[in-house]
């Protein structure tokens, strides 16, 4: 680890997705969950960028170790994400509305940054600690980045936009479809080997004036201790990466 102070994080290369609700003042059920959307791919972004400011610092045995171990979090974390939404959240939403293919566009965008991720993952595991390079990391991070934010950017207002169909006749509860369906991707495994990537990237005190902070991720009291403080105690070397505090505030990185 460099002698010197490590820098705050920023949000760069990629920016951040405003919520649909912060843009619009809208408060129904459509807008609320697109802005959800937002906030989680926010979380990824703040990944990506945490990953992408720090690789080509990363110089220590230890911190090479922890640092591709948290990658492989983040890149997994996404991939579950996207592997939900395509295997239930969206085959659930179709069912709901009488239609078919109403997030296929969603998919599509999927398609044309999962092979640069899987290069990243596999980079990752094919060079290990000892062979891995930032440089070379950023350098296949920069081949999907812009497609991943296309995506990122713009799956909120496809999400807002299906409250076209939903109708006095055929409503579609699209809060409850994302509790149901949500709960399907959570294993023992993926909570402590994963979810702290997203819990500790996710800034919540400045961002939109503060109005998430508090309010998502949706959980409070005891449980949102266990997700932020107690969970990541598992694995704390590879956590040290991340963009945020456990109380939604940007930090100082790691290295």
């Amino acid at each position: 680890m460099s002698g010197s102070m490590p820098p705050m994080y920023r949000d760069t290369p990629l920016t951040l997705v405003p919520t649909p609700k912060f843009e619009t003042g809208k408060d129904d059920p459509f807008t609320t969950e697109a802005s959800h959307m937002a906030l989680s791919h926010n979380s990824f972004i703040r990944g990506f960028n945490s990953i992408y400011q720090q690789a080509p610092r990363v110089r220590q045995p230890l911190d090479k170790a922890d640092f591709v171990d948290y990658c492989l979090a983040w890149v997994d974390c996404v991939a579950a994400h996207h592997k939900y939404e395509e295997a239930d959240f969206f085959p659930s939403l179709d069912r709901a509305a009488g239609q078919s293919g109403l997030m296929d566009g969603a998919i599509h965008e999927h398609a044309a940054f999962h092979g640069g991720m899987a290069r990243f993952r596999d980079y990752l595991v094919d060079k290990g600690p000892t062979g891995f390079s930032g440089t070379e990391l950023v350098a296949i991070m920069d081949e999907f980045k812009d497609a991943l934010h296309r995506h990122l950017a713009a799956e909120p207002a496809a999400i807002a936009a299906l409250a076209r169909y939903s109708t006095p006749d055929r409503p579609i509860d699209i809060l409850g479809i994302t509790t149901v369906t949500g709960k399907k991707q959570l294993s023992v495994g993926f909570v402590f080997n994963t979810v702290p990537v997203f819990f500790l990237n996710m800034e919540t005190v400045e961002f939109e004036g503060g109005m998430w902070h508090g309010v998502f991720p949706p959980v409070k009291g005891l449980a949102k201790t266990v997700m932020t403080k107690a969970v990541p105690l598992w694995h704390s070397g590879r956590w040290r990466f991340v963009s945020c505090s456990a109380d939604g505030r940007v930090k100082r990185l790691e290295v």
